[in-house]
């Protein structure tokens, strides 16, 4: 009796005398095992990382607690984690550092949220991950570099997701496909890599080419959790699996019309052909010299995969009916138009008819404001505004080139229309983009200057500015898709004094609209300095921009 007395009593002082493990989280559990410390938490209203985490965790499990985002240095004070389980949430925002000093992590599974995008360049702080699960998510773009920073990765579930479209470079441009042929053919060096990427929407046209091909001949050590991938459209290869289908190669839109000159007597029905040839199916419109056709029938037939008629019928030919009527068909690789001129015979009158209507007139008070709106695959998405008389009559021209080249190529944009799409940009260039009244010079506020990236970093900087109006004169964007970043050298407080500035100066233009000419929304800011970033909008506020001097807003 005298020696458990003895050793309860010196159990009692050992516990005295050790340290006590960190505590636990309310509502969660914690356990020991032989791979260290866990923590469990199941069905809490926990909605968002708590702070007091226990610091000397190897696995931390968090599943049906209503979180919402993964904001920056989530689990920083955890570094010897290694493996992260946040299924069944509503996660819908990571932040680009959300996984700072994570170095450790070798499993990151976020199954069952409300994810539509990842800030993939944010696995740059997890170079042991293996295991990353993204199954049942809304996620419907894969960057082309979007496993650019996993080279350890050997397992990616992408399964249950919004995919419709992706290129084949998302697995060239992986560090561990890339050593795929050189080592993994050598004796002792075999390790299986297993892909989970179905029941996704793909839709299989030519932009799925690539991918389809990709699939197709994927063998070990790429395993393919299920190699039966179907189709969900178009509509001829709905449900058909991906090893019974052949794609072909993407071709901008041709447009063409048996008829280009069409005369016919006053009160008849005129009807307009246009064919076009295109993958993926273009979009058509039908659009007038002067305004976008109203209460005419238009109809598309679709002849083959590629091949499209449409038919425009004009009713009644009225004397204001004459003129330029344009067939415009586009898909994300480019557009093509034709233009079809109709008049009326002058056998029925004693007189000679009126010439058609001219396009436009000039109009010297008209400002166009311009801003990039959002970044397509390979490029940018232009939206404008003008003031005119008759502003869904307006017919536009879009000078576009290298900020250096002298000559610029002109599109020319019809009425109702305000914005378009310009791709195929390259890397590291400087463009200069501009948007005139039709056949009119580029005037003062018309243009936007951007220089394009080559750092797939850039990408994801947006987040960091998505919730302030960021004034700048260059725009950097990454070729191929991604957000915007900020160029200039400017500090942060730089940038908020002038989002006032512009505030200040806008609200004066609307008071002083009445009196003069009213002035573009896009005031001068140099972009070359923080001086000339900042510098107070009450000098000088008629003071004409030099060229490329616009400002573009993001919002």
């Amino acid at each position: 009796m005298d020696v458990l007395h003895v050793i309860l009593r010196i159990s009692f002082v050992f516990c005295l005398i050790t340290p006590i493990s960190s505590t636990c989280l309310n509502g969660c559990t914690c356990k020991d095992d032989n791979s260290g410390r866990s923590l469990l938490c199941m069905d809490t209203s926990m909605r968002h990382i708590p702070e007091d985490i226990p610091h000397d965790l190897t696995k931390i499990r968090i599943e049906n607690c209503h979180l919402t985002e993964l904001p920056r240095g989530s689990f920083s004070k955890v570094s010897t984690l290694e493996f992260l389980w946040l299924n069944f949430n509503e996660i819908t925002l990571m932040n680009i550092k959300s996984l700072d000093g994570l170095a450790n992590l070798t499993e990151l599974r976020l199954q069952g949220n409300k994810l539509t995008t990842v800030s993939w360049t944010a696995f740059q702080d997890t170079p042991k991950l293996k295991i990353l699960d993204l199954k049942h998510n809304r996620l419907d773009v894969l960057p082309e570099h979007a496993l650019r920073h996993l080279p350890a990765l050997t397992y990616l579930d992408l399964s249950f997701n919004q995919l419709s479209v992706i290129s084949k470079d998302v697995f060239h441009n992986w560090p561990l496909y890339q050593r795929a042929q050189k080592e993994w053919g050598k004796e002792g060096l075999v390790s299986n890599v297993v892909l989970a990427l179905h029941d996704n929407p793909w839709l299989c046209d030519c932009r799925l080419k690539g991918f389809v091909e990709f699939i197709k001949g994927v063998s070990p050590p790429i395993i393919l959790m299920n190699s039966y991938m179907k189709c969900s459209g178009p509509t001829s290869k709905a449900d058909k699996f991906f090893h019974e289908i052949q794609l072909k190669t993407c071709m901008k839109p041709v447009a063409s019309s048996p008829e280009t000159n069409i005369t016919l007597p006053l009160g008849a029905n005129a009807i307009l052909s246009c064919l076009v040839k295109a993958r993926p199916v273009p979009s058509i419109q039908w659009m007038y010299s002067l305004k976008i056709i109203r209460g005419f029938a238009a109809t598309e037939t679709h002849i083959d995969e590629e091949t499209v008629t449409t038919q425009l019928v004009i009713p009644s030919l009225h004397l204001a009916d004459r003129g330029l009527y344009t067939c415009m068909a586009n898909n994300f690789i480019g557009n093509s138009s034709v233009g079809i001129m109709v008049d009326i015979s002058s056998l029925n009158f004693s007189f000679p008819l009126p010439p058609p209507v001219p396009m436009l007139s000039s109009d010297e008070n008209t400002y166009i404001e311009i801003r990039i709106a959002k970044q397509t695959v390979y490029g940018i998405t232009l939206e404008w505004h003008t003031a005119t008389h008759n502003p869904a009559e307006d017919w536009f021209t879009i000078h576009f080139g290298r900020y250096d080249s002298p000559k610029k190529e002109m599109i020319y944009i019809g009425p109702g229309i305000n914005s378009y799409s310009v791709g195929d940009l390259l890397p590291v260039t400087k463009y200069e983009v501009c948007v005139t009244l039709k056949n009119h010079p580029p005037r003062e506020g018309q243009c936007i200057v951007f220089v394009t990236g080559s750092d797939i970093s850039e990408l994801e900087q947006r987040e960091r500015l998505i919730h302030i109006i960021v004034i700048v004169c260059a725009m950097v964007l990454s070729v191929p898709a991604g957000m915007y970043a900020c160029t200039t050298e400017a500090r942060f407080s730089c940038v908020d004094r002038c989002v006032k500035l512009w505030k200040r100066r806008r609200q004066r233009d609307r008071e002083n609209q009445q009196g003069s000419e009213r002035q573009g929304t896009f005031d001068s800011l140099q972009a070359n300095s923080e001086e000339g970033l900042c510098r107070d909008s009450e000098e000088q506020p008629k003071k004409k921009r030099e060229k490329g001097g616009s400002a573009a807003y993001m919002y």
